[in-house]
């Protein structure tokens, strides 16, 4: 069992936490960019992570912001 303090500091930890997880599955499912195989160097998973999230950004902006 937690006692008083422990609980506040988990319930605050989960309310910061889950807007954060929320918005990495929303990128993953939009832009699959766990899908990187093909990816040989460092400088190759930068440029496929930032294309990813600038993919996301794009459609997220054309969705909602329109």
């Amino acid at each position: 069992m937690l006692d008083a303090a422990d609980r506040l500091l988990s319930t605050a930890i989960s309310r910061v936490r889950q807007p954060i997880e929320s918005l990495f599955n929303w990128i993953e499912e939009k832009t699959h960019i766990q899908v990187a195989s093909k990816v040989r160097s460092y400088e190759g998973l930068m440029v496929h992570v930032f294309g990813k999230i600038a993919a996301a950004l794009f459609i997220f902006q054309i969705k909602f912001c329109s």
